[in-house]
């Protein structure tokens, strides 16, 4: 193969060499008037394209010098015409040349002078040439000499009347050989390495036969009466009977891409009554869907030609053909047909956005098909549900529009599940990008079938086999489409809210973590929509109370015990327990903390969750208002004892002085107690104290005094805060301890806590300064 590209390069060589010598004479006979001089190195120039060693490719290269050359020629024999010499004799001259191919360059190149100058009908001429060519039946060079006639021809045709008209069946005339030319070198027998080269060949040579047809679709004459009367059926009767699957193939496609689509929208029940008579390996939903793009294209060019679609019944004739093809051919595979539908759609919608039942006509068709074939395993089948499930999304960019669509579940039940979650992120991508307001019940349930891929497991998919950052990707979507679920009536909402948690309820312990809280904050954000002044909390029979909700929210929160995921549960109990607070439900607050407490007691082992839980319950207590004495007292006894429980001294010392907070808050005057707060405080130093003990027995240092001066500074919060019990003397006196183990042997150096205490003091003698109440107040404090 090496050799041969060799020998085709030294044999393009040849002929350019050639070419060249005969052009330079042929120069040189112009140049001094000499006709006939000319003529006989012309047609020597032209003998070299009568060479058959040469790939069209290499045979094009080769073309195109000539046809430079023909041009300088045709100049000379416009001025000849000019200095008198006769256009008839000059047509009849050249016709003595030797050989047949160069005779017919030299006849076409006179015979475009010959046009131009309007001696004879420009229809007898070009019928006259056009039947001249017809004595080249090579396939490479029988379509580049018709090339070429088209080329310098198209320019010179009359614009109007029946000249036009003729000069049209001739080009058509002139089409029918080459489309045979076209599919000449299929049938050659040989060996198959052989026949690849001829199917390259072939493939070379049809860009040739489409730019021809483009000559015919840019001639002026050729309105849309001459073209739906003669043009198309005759240029489709030469595509029917060529009867080659490939050459039939790329002249449809020229066709639809050559002739405008006013002419195609025109014509169409013409052109589509072709697909069922071509071959059946012909790919015709590659070509179907190119006519159904480029229609598309022209229906969103302009609102002013969509009556045009209507009144030819565009829809219905292509949907019609579509169904027929596919009738046809009962072993196209199901990506062809797939992509079929897709590409009706996507012209659906744009032609017909408004007709619902049109698109929804569409993906029945699809189900039909689909039904017939179970889960789909075919990659590039995939692929194109996908781009027809995205298609109404993306022109209507809102999903209840696309809820409305009853087949449009259907089609998502033949995918895999990989693709169900696919589609599944597409189409909550779309709601959170556009907004959109998912706002009944009814539509929510619709939107979590569609979406079932990434509830649950579907055909007993496993989800350790997903990656672990696409699954939380997911899983976050969801959440996040949760939260957008919102209607301002309480009852929807709470429909809403059942709906949602029927979902999500089925997706096992894994996703549970990601979509129970989000649904459990959706139920607070309705608890506070029944707030309202005007609401009782209790409401009448049957209708929708905060009682009610949070009843729901203890049973949601229960099944994240299953996962296990006590923290988590945890901290939606004491939210669910605040919220309780606010709506002024004790007996509901209080359960909410008791199952807290019970998770802390019995799931949560591990030493940090405990401090991280402790600190959580510690400071949703200190907010609640809604706890008689006995309840609070409860809570809070149970409170101090688990942070005198925790496992490390420093955090049973941070846990326990949290709990003075516990004996004060600021707004309640009914919870203020000093004595209380001061016992917390003095726990916590006792703790500080053996800590440091423990440090020095285990390691031979007191360790930092951090602990003691955070304890100073809750005392300092109290003092201020009026707390009688915390006085400047017990303050004088944690100062001098400080200093003290600060300047021990067996304190071990600690930067941060000397500049934390060192800052502290900084702030009373602040203090001080401040003068007033505020100044008197820190006046016996020494620093």
């Amino acid at each position: 193969m090496v050799d041969g590209v060799e020998d085709e390069e030294k044999w393009l060589a040849a002929g350019i060499a050639g070419l060249q010598q005969n052009a330079f004479y042929m120069h040189r006979a112009l140049d001094s008037n000499n006709l006939r001089d000319a003529l006989k190195y012309s047609a020597q120039m032209l003998s070299e394209l009568r060479t058959s060693k040469l790939s069209p490719q290499k045979y094009y290269q080769l073309y195109m010098r000539a046809f430079d050359e023909l041009r300088k020629l045709e100049m000379f024999f416009k001025e000849e015409t000019r200095r008198g010499c006769s256009i008839i004799d000059l047509y009849e001259l050249v016709q003595h040349a030797g050989n047949i191919l160069p005779r017919l360059y030299l006849l076409c190149t006179v015979g475009s002078v010959y046009i131009k100058s309007k001696e004879a009908p420009a229809k007898d001429v070009l019928k006259d040439l056009v039947e001249m060519c017809r004595g080249i039946q090579h396939p490479v060079r029988g379509l580049f000499l018709r090339s070429y006639l088209s080329q310098i021809s198209r320019d010179k045709l009359p614009d109007i009347g029946s000249e036009c008209y003729t000069a049209c069946e001739s080009f058509i005339l002139l089409a029918d050989p080459e489309l045979r030319l076209a599919v000449g070198l299929s049938g050659l027998q040989g060996p198959a390495r052989e026949k690849d080269k001829r199917e390259k060949e072939r493939s070379e040579l049809r860009d040739l036969v489409g730019k021809n047809l483009h000559v015919l679709s840019q001639i002026e004459g050729v309105d849309l009466d001459m073209y739906k009367e003669t043009v198309l059926p005759r240029v489709l009767e030469q595509v029917v009977n060529c009867k080659d699957e490939i050459a039939q193939c790329y002249l449809m496609d020229c066709i639809i891409q050559v002739f405008p689509d006013e002419y195609h929208l025109q014509t169409l029940e013409i052109l589509l009554g072709a697909f069922p008579q071509l071959q059946p390996s012909v790919d015709i939903k590659t070509v179907l869907s190119r006519l159904m793009e480029r229609l598309s294209n022209y229906a969103a060019s302009s609102t002013e030609v969509l009556p045009e679609f209507l009144q030819v019944e565009a829809f219905s004739k292509l949907n019609n053909a579509i169904g027929k093809v596919i009738e046809a051919q009962a072993d196209m595979p199901i990506l062809g047909a797939v992509t079929l539908y897709s590409s009706l759609l996507t012209f659906t919608l744009h032609v017909h956005p408004d007709r619902l039942d049109y698109a929804d006509q569409v993906l029945g068709a699809c189900v039909k098909k689909l039904s017939g074939e179970g889960k789909l395993e075919d990659n590039r089948a995939t692929k194109q549900i996908v781009a027809l499930l995205s298609a109404p999304l993306d022109k209507y960019n809102d999903i209840v529009t696309v809820l409305k669509l009853s087949n449009y579940p259907s089609v998502m039940e033949y995918v895999d599940s990989e693709t169900n979650k696919v589609m599944a992120m597409v189409i909550i991508q779309s709601i959170m990008k556009n907004n959109t307001q998912i706002s009944t019940a009814d539509k929510v349930g619709a939107l979590f079938e569609l979406i079932k891929g990434l509830i649950r497991d579907l055909d007993g998919a496993a989800h350790d086999q997903v990656d672990e950052d696409d699954f939380k990707e997911e899983q976050n979507s969801v959440a996040r489409l949760i939260q957008m679920l919102q209607n301002d009536d309480t009852e929807e909402m709470f429909k809403i809210i059942c709906t949602v948690r029927k979902h999500i309820l089925t997706g096992g312990p894994k996703r549970l973590p990601f979509t129970v809280p989000p649904l459990v904050f959706s139920s607070l954000k309705l608890v506070r929509q029944l707030q309202g002044p005007e609401e009782n909390p209790f409401g009448e029979e049957g209708s929708t109370t905060p009682k009610k909700v949070f009843q729901l929210l203890n049973q949601t929160i229960e099944t994240l015990y299953g996962v296990p995921a006590p923290e988590l549960a945890l901290r939606l109990y004491l939210q669910c327990a605040e919220a309780a607070n606010d709506s002024d439900l004790e007996p509901v607050a209080y359960e909410f903390f008791t199952q807290a407490y019970i998770l802390y007691e019995e799931e949560i082992s591990d030493s940090r969750a405990q401090v991280t839980a402790i600190h959580l319950i510690i400071g949703t207590l200190q907010r609640m208002h809604v706890f008689g004495v006995e309840n609070r007292d409860t809570l809070t006894h149970k409170a101090t004892g688990y942070s005198a429980k925790l496992l490390k001294k420093p955090d049973q010392c941070r846990a326990v002085y949290a709990c003075s907070h516990l004996f004060w808050v600021d707004d309640q005057d009914n919870m203020k107690d000093g004595e209380r707060v001061l016992l917390c405080l003095k726990r916590a130093l006792r703790i500080a104290n053996a800590a440091q003990q423990m440090s020095n027995a285990t390691r031979g240092s007191t360790g930092s005094v951090t602990l003691f001066v955070e304890i100073l500074n809750k005392y300092l919060y109290f003092f201020e805060k009026g707390n009688t019990q915390i006085n400047a003397a017990a303050i004088q006196s944690l100062i001098e301890l400080i200093t003290a183990e600060m300047q021990s042997e067996s304190n071990s150096p600690d930067p941060a806590a000397d500049a934390f205490f060192a800052s502290t003091l900084r702030y009373i003698q602040f203090q001080k300064q401040k003068g007033g109440a505020v100044g008197e107040k820190y006046e016996p404090i020494k620093v």
